[in-house]
């Protein structure tokens, strides 16, 4: 009887014990996280809230508050965009006394698109009224998809540069003009602005660079026809 006893105990203890403890051990992270919550059950839902309030706000700000605030940029900057085209840039950018300006439109809706794109015509309206640095502030603050749009904001704060008598800045943004995007209209322009600038400042290699890089890129543009006209005073012979 004892025998027995003994080969039934022994197997049962070898067997059970590991899966006892595995099991406790199991039990016991149960245990654990749910008093974890337990005591920290407040920052917990708080956390859970504000993760949901900042998504759910995220939406609705874009349906509630974004979408109608570019509806409203646009229909404020619809009078000053037509004085911007007829060229009366005071106008444009202060307004009639009836209709706001581009300035106004900045102040209230300046993160919209409407508002992004009233910094790029209020910019150009100070370059051609002659206040130049204030148009070199606004058209540094624009910043825009259209690749041609943003090539010509680089571009016309290179000319305000020049106007200034800030010739190295100028060369640098006719650069980033003419490089920014490669095309027929404002690359060959600009690069060409960029090589008299350089040529003004003696730097001739520079300019010699420029009005070739015009010439094998742009050929067909009206800038590449007066090209060796360029070279040919710098000393190089038209090939």
């Amino acid at each position: 009887m004892v025998e027995n006893k003994t080969d039934i105990q022994q197997p049962q203890g070898a067997g059970q014990g590991p899966k006892k403890s595995r099991d406790f051990d199991l039990e016991s992270s149960m245990h654990n996280a749910e008093d974890f919550f337990q005591k920290n059950k407040k920052v917990i839902t708080i956390g859970l809230v504000a993760v949901v309030v900042i998504v759910g706000g995220f939406f609705a700000y874009n349906r509630f508050v974004k979408g109608p605030n570019e509806q409203k940029a646009q229909e404020m900057a619809f009078p000053a965009q037509h004085y911007f085209e007829v060229d009366s840039f005071k106008l444009a950018l202060n307004g009639d006394g009836s209709n706001y300006g581009f300035l106004e439109v900045i102040k209230k809706y300046g993160g919209t698109k409407a508002g992004n794109l009233a910094k790029y015509q209020a910019g150009v309206s100070y370059v051609r009224l002659g206040d130049f640095q204030k148009g070199i502030d606004l058209l540094k603050e624009f910043n825009a998809n259209d690749l041609l749009v943003q090539s010509m904001a680089y571009g016309i704060t290179g000319d305000a540069y020049m106007e200034l008598g800030k010739d190295a800045e100028a060369i640098e943004y006719y650069k980033k003009a003419g490089n920014y995007n490669n095309n027929e209209l404002t690359s060959p322009l600009y690069l060409f602005r960029a090589a008299l600038a350089l040529e003004k400042n003696k730097k001739n290699d520079e300019a010699i660079e420029i009005y070739k890089q015009i010439k094998d890129k742009y050929p067909t543009s009206q800038e590449a026809r007066n090209v060796d006209m360029y070279l040919a005073r710098l000393g190089v012979v038209k090939e």
